[in-house]
């Protein structure tokens, strides 16, 4: 067994405990696989572990990925995403986790319409007030989902955060709880039919926190790949 294939089980153990623990199924979390700098030869090593859903944070990394690595793999955007680069992402990935603004909804509803495609997105909400993150605030978030029911081609299916750093796990908790907590206010609104069944929060440090507290997606590089490079 590889490397990349034994932190893979040791993820997913951890994952499925913490599920456990909130008396959640385990099979409801869903493990992101972080490429943003990691080689195709690491890539493929974690797929034969049976690693199948994987997200970037660039597009232009991802394309040349998604190209090597064929069908099996789905693919989820997980970085910010310029307007510009809108036409771009739709139709390569299953879910764009970065929809953070009525701009970008409105080039990522043209690009779908011209694809003839409904692109499922989340809505990322900048849970901590961080100038240097991005996302919609949550006072302002229930105004953005009425704007995106004007949008036909797009299905919002859920949340997004990047909460602060902090070394320690439970310190980060109460943002988790927040989205989570956000996610059931808009819902009672009515304000989403889908019900936003998805919540991508958590990462290497604290993904267990984060499924105690909701997570279905959780968003995993370091702790599967080692440390990044310096880019």
């Amino acid at each position: 067994m590889s490397d990349i294939a034994r932190r893979l089980a040791d993820i997913r153990e951890r994952m499925a405990a913490a599920a456990r623990r909130a008396g959640r199924d385990p099979a409801a979390v869903r493990l992101v696989a972080v490429s943003k700098s990691v080689g195709l030869e690491a890539l493929r090593e974690a797929v034969a572990a049976g690693q199948r859903l994987i997200g970037e944070n660039y597009l232009q990394e991802a394309k040349d990925k998604i190209a090597a690595l064929g069908p099996e793999v789905e693919w989820h955007f997980i970085g910010h995403l310029q307007s510009n680069k809108a036409k771009a992402a739709v139709g390569r990935f299953a879910l764009i986790h970065s929809l953070d603004r009525l701009g970008l909804a409105e080039a990522l509803e043209t690009a779908a319409a011209r694809q003839n495609r409904v692109q499922e997105v989340l809505v990322q909400v900048k849970v901590g007030g961080e100038a240097s993150k991005s996302g919609v605030a949550p006072e302002a978030a229930a105004d953005l989902l009425r704007e995106l029911s004007r949008f036909p081609h797009l299905r919002v299916v859920g949340l997004m955060t990047l909460p602060p750093f902090l070394p320690d796990p439970e310190a980060v908790r109460p943002y988790f709880r927040a989205l989570r907590e956000l996610r059931d206010r808009l819902v009672a609104q009515g304000l989403a039919d889908t019900g936003l069944p998805e919540l991508s929060m958590g990462m290497s440090g604290d993904f267990e926190v984060a499924v105690e507290e909701g997570a279905t997606l959780i968003r995993v590089g370091t702790a599967l790949f080692g440390p990044r490079p310096a880019r």
